[in-house]
């Protein structure tokens, strides 16, 4: 295993705007739940109703991951500022 060891520094994480693409995304989810919803007859009827579940699982996983990415968010702020103000 040691030959499969990486030799080099991983390089540091991309910061970019993570708060309006995880909202985003879930105005997504919501938006294809809703686009379904008038359709939930032809999708029991074809046993695809998973779909629609699916769109209703990925806003409302969206809706955590919007509060998670606000909180990391401003903690950030919150450690720079208060290194900010120690230096």
């Amino acid at each position: 295993m040691a030959k499969w060891t990486p030799q080099h520094e991983a390089p540091e994480p991309l910061e970019g705007p993570v708060v309006a693409t995880i909202t985003g995304g879930t105005i997504v989810w919501f938006a294809l739940f809703l686009v379904q919803l008038p359709f939930y007859g032809w999708f029991d009827d074809h046993d695809h109703l998973w779909w629609l579940w699916t769109c209703l699982a990925g806003g409302g996983l969206g809706l955590i991951g919007v509060y998670y990415v606000r909180r990391r968010d401003a903690a950030i702020k919150r450690d720079a500022t208060r290194k900010s103000a120690v230096e």
